[in-house]
This record gives C-alpha cells, structure tokens and sequence, in this order.
C-alpha cells in the first residue's frame, strides 16, 4: 500500500445497506476454534462447496456481489479470516511473520471440518489470493482455484496517488479519507464507489487487526504455485494498481496448462466487485468444467 497522509474534512458517513443485511439474514453464521482461533464462517446454497477468501483490510463483505449467484450453483462457504472482521485473532504481533504458517493452518483445519472430505473449490481475492496459494497445496480434495487481482506476486506496482491515513481521522472526516482510499486503490471507474462499496470498506477496515501488507507484497504466492497442480483461473482488472496485470500471466501461469488468465477491461483491484457480472460468469463456469 503507498505512503500515507493526513486526511482533510469530509461530508457524511453512509448508513448500513439492504444487501448486506438481506446477505447477513440469509446466511449460516459458524464459529469454529481450530489452528489457534475462533474464526467466523458464513454459508449459502446448496451442492459442492466453494470457499473464497477475502482480501486484505478486508471481510466476507468483499464477496457481497458475488454470493448470491453462485449460491444458485454452490454451497459457497466465506469467512472473515483470522485478525479481520468478527472472526478473533492469534496472540502475535500484527506485523509477525509466523501469521502466514499460522492463517493457513488455521483456514485449512476449518475447511477440514466444513467440507468433511468432499471435493471443493477455492478462490481468493488480493491478499486472499495469496493464502490461497499457500493453502491448496494443503487441501487434498481441492479440484479448481481462481485468484481474483492475486497479491503476493513480489512484482512492481503502480499506485495511483497517496492513500489518506484514515486512522487519524474521526466522524465524517474519517469516511471521506475511506471513500478517497476506495478510489485511489480498490476500484477504478469512479461510478462504483457508491455508499455500498464505502460501507463495506470502511467496516472492514475499522475491523482489521492483521497487517497483511509484507506478505501481500511478498512473493509468497508465486513460491506456493510451483507446489500446486490443479487448474487455475487467473483474473485482473486491467486497471489495477496493484500489479502489472499483463506482465502477471506468465509468472502466475508458469508455463502450465490449465492456469488461464483473464485481463478485464476498465476495472480495477476490487474486479469482483466492480464487475461483479464478469467473475460471476468466469466462476460458474470454471467450478463446473470437467
């Protein structure tokens, strides 16, 4: 994440939206302890499961455009990870290494006791892609991955501008900096920071505990995709500051077969979200194929 300043005044706050509490109704909430921590699980649907992990300053919520239509297909089972939303945290510093070893076998034991030996698929999102990588190695049922603007590739950025430090900030001028961040980093075409989008940032930002920066900036996925053998779906916005998404395919790909890429146009970071019509497709179809 770039360098940070002061944030100025702002204009209003953005109340709690009907998706996410028609998503919040609708689902099973599950508190499971496993790996060392009380993670908070949410499930959808019926049939095989599909688990997506969320991104970095992030929950559940990153998936609020996505759940509802592969609920249709899958049983999609999505967490807030250790140290981020409800879910509690392990009793390390926020910057200390040994949390990478610590989330996955934390997310693996519990996927173990999800799933109970059946096949499932995975994706993850930024930071999420990243511990995805380092998870599916782990997961012997494991068919399909897809990563959503995969972090932990280790390769050169390109932020827009400086991002607010919306921890100095109070009331609305803490929403404004949130908003300003949103635009700067998740998203792209201004249109899709709208209160919702604001809503589930700023929510999932106050509830962070994790500091996954230096990991996500590590090259701890690219590492981990030399030990995984199952297909993957690689998708980018085009836009995304985060990476250079068209030199990212062959380094995800690493000259196997069945890694695909996808480059969207005129989206950003937080693709799923921005496009949600997009990744929904590009999902149902890659978790159903043969």
């Amino acid at each position: 994440m770039p360098a940070t300043t002061p944030c100025a005044t702002a204009h209003t706050a953005t109340a709690p939206p009907a998706l996410i509490s028609s998503l919040a109704q609708s689902g099973e909430r599950t508190a499971l302890h496993a790996g060392g921590c009380m993670t908070v699980w949410r499930s959808w649907g019926q049939g095989s499961p599909l688990v997506l992990l969320h991104g970095g300053h992030g929950s559940w919520m990153h998936w609020a455009r996505n759940i509802e239509h592969l609920a249709l297909q899958f049983q999609v089972w999505v967490p807030d990870m250790p140290g981020f939303g409800e879910s509690g945290d392990f009793l390390l510093p926020p910057h200390d290494p040994e949390r990478s070893t610590h989330i996955v076998e934390c997310l693996r034991a519990c996927i173990e006791r999800l799933t109970q030996g059946r096949a499932l698929n995975l994706a993850g999102f930024s930071f999420g892609g990243a511990i995805a990588c380092a998870l599916a190695s782990q997961l012997p049922t494991l068919q399909r991955l897809a990563l959503v603007g995969c972090g932990g590739h280790g390769s050169a950025r390109r932020d827009k501008q400086a991002l607010l430090d919306w921890r100095r900030c109070t009331g609305e001028a803490q929403v404004q900096a949130l908003r300003q961040n949103l635009g700067a980093f998740m998203l792209h075409d201004d249109h899709a920071v709208d209160d919702v989008a604001l809503y589930i940032h700023a929510q999932s930002c106050r509830q962070t505990r994790f500091r996954s920066k230096e990991m996500s900036r590590s090259d701890m996925a690219l590492r981990a995709l030399s030990q995984v053998g199952v297909p993957i779906r690689l998708l980018w916005g085009e836009e995304d500051v985060t990476a250079v998404p068209d030199h990212m395919a062959p380094m995800f790909e690493q000259g196997r077969h069945n890694r695909i890429t996808t480059l969207v146009a005129g989206a950003g970071h937080w693709l799923q979200w921005e496009r949600s019509d997009v990744v929904n497709a590009a999902f149902s179809d890659w978790f159903t194929a043969g």
